[in-house]
């Protein structure tokens, strides 16, 4: 990093430890896979937090959750559409599938029966109904997004269910353990940091509890430090075979909940276990997390490959997710991301190079364009319009991978002497030329051609 970029990292940091009036802030900035700053403020000399200090992280737990259920389903144990009373009967919210509880669909209340589970004993609530109460529904099952903790805690009972072990046991032995998170924890192990309430009106602090959220601990329960939280963030980046693969990260780290009305105006969404924010030019993924005495925010700007990681120690005060977004432009912007060398592929099949190229769906032109990762990219060659990149399936056809086209299937249609006629996309007919006469374009071509005008073209008159 420029000597003026950190210092711009470290001013930023500063403000908000200041303005925010926290105990201490500690962040990190990930860029390329590793960890490339660090910075800490604190207002106790001669004890400022480093990479290796703990703080509560809150919410961020739930994509460590939302981890272990997506590797289920790529085990094939479970899949996403499936109800949960399939596999976790008897809880009373069993209408709700997988993927709603993933997506905070599932209808369930925000929070548990009183009383405040955040600052109450967890052994207090040892069973799922202590957690769900008697009508754990507030709204229809997969109608709208609303934010449940309680849903995040029936992921984790799921967990348990198809692993026979506890969740936290599962989650050291698939996640914590192979990435290397030693300081990830779901109890706080030294060096740790404190967590308070600060006084809205004087400069004084009060030491908030740390409860053991017994079974909300999959909604909330996790310690960890910057340097963890940058490992898994460059894990979330790039995916590892070993736990998820980039495919499954990808599917996380898309829209799976309509947003509220407030949310379109702010540009929030969430997908499987991710936030998904909207922050000026940028689309940041990650999480935020809070509980009484700590602030927590991951997030990355997957396109530039940056991600930044904030905590502090105090219930509120200071923003983590404006501080982490803020990091991540100082370095995008002072530093602009230094794109990879362009090369040729090493292997090409004929059949496929002669696709590419114009093509046409009615009038509007595309380009049909073969790339280096071994996908086709088809774009419109003005304008806005329908564009996807496809992925080949190895039997000549290619499945869209987003936007419009997404799950859609490319095919080519040949002739009887193998030329190409036509590309059907969707049941879409894309031909070399703006209706090509010599295609089967569905409806017929008119045989006469394309015509100039006499002056009667545009209107029939009735008979």
């Amino acid at each position: 990093m420029l000597p003026g970029t950190r210092r711009a990292l470290s001013h930023r940091i500063a403000v908000a430890q200041a303005e925010g009036r926290a105990p201490s802030l500690v962040a990190a900035v990930v860029r390329a896979g590793r960890t490339v700053w660090h910075g800490a403020r604190t207002s106790q000399e001669g004890h400022e937090p480093d990479e290796n200090t703990q703080y509560r992280i809150g919410s961020i737990t739930k994509t460590f959750t939302g981890v272990l259920v997506l590797r289920l389903r790529d085990e094939g144990l479970l899949d996403l559409t499936d109800p949960l009373e399939k596999h976790l009967p008897g809880t009373g919210a069993g209408e709700a599938t997988i993927a709603d509880l993933l997506a905070h669909t599932s209808g369930l209340a925000a929070e548990t029966p009183a009383p405040w589970w955040e600052r109450t004993p967890g052994e207090l609530r040892p069973e799922l109904s202590d957690v769900l109460g008697e009508k754990p529904l507030r709204h229809p099952v997969g109608r709208r997004f609303h934010y449940s903790n309680p849903g995040y805690t029936l992921l984790g009972a799921l967990v348990e269910k198809v692993r026979g072990a506890s969740w936290e046991e599962v989650l050291r032995r698939e996640v914590l353990e192979p990435l290397g998170l030693n300081r990830t924890s779901t109890r706080p192990e030294a060096p740790y940091a404190k967590g308070w309430a600060v006084h809205p009106w004087a400069d004084v602090v009060l030491p908030e509890p740390a409860e053991d959220l017994g079974r909300m601990a999959p909604a909330g329960q996790l310690w960890s430090t910057t340097g963890d939280l940058a490992r898994f963030a460059a894990f979330l980046t790039r995916g590892d075979e070993r736990i998820l693969s980039a495919d499954s990260l990808r599917e996380m780290r898309t829209p799976a909940a309509p947003p509220e009305e407030g949310d379109v105006v702010s540009g929030y969404a969430y997908g499987l276990g991710l936030e998904l924010r909207r922050w000026g030019e940028r689309l940041l993924v990650g999480h935020s997390g809070s509980l009484p005495g700590f602030l927590a925010s991951l997030v990355i700007d997957v396109e530039e490959d940056v991600a930044a990681v904030v905590l502090a120690n105090c219930t509120s005060g200071p923003l983590p997710v404006a501080v982490s977004a803020d990091l991540v432009r100082i370095v995008a912007e002072a530093e602009p991301r230094i794109p990879e060398p362009w090369r040729p592929m090493r292997e090409i099949d004929p059949s496929v190079l002669e696709l590419a190229g114009p093509w046409y769906w009615g009038t509007q032109g595309f380009g049909l364009r073969l790339t280096a990762d071994g996908l086709l990219s088809l774009e419109p060659l003005s304008g806005k319009g329908r564009g996807s990149r496809f992925r080949a399936n190895g039997d000549g056809t290619w499945t869209g991978l987003e936007g419009y086209y997404a799950g859609e299937v490319l095919r080519v249609v040949r002739r009887p002497d193998g030329s190409v006629d036509h590309l059907d996309l969707g049941s879409f007919v894309f031909t070399r030329r703006p209706y090509d006469t010599e295609a089967s374009v569905p409806g017929g071509v008119d045989p006469d051609g394309w015509r100039g005008t006499d002056g009667d073209w545009a209107v029939t008159d009735a008979v």
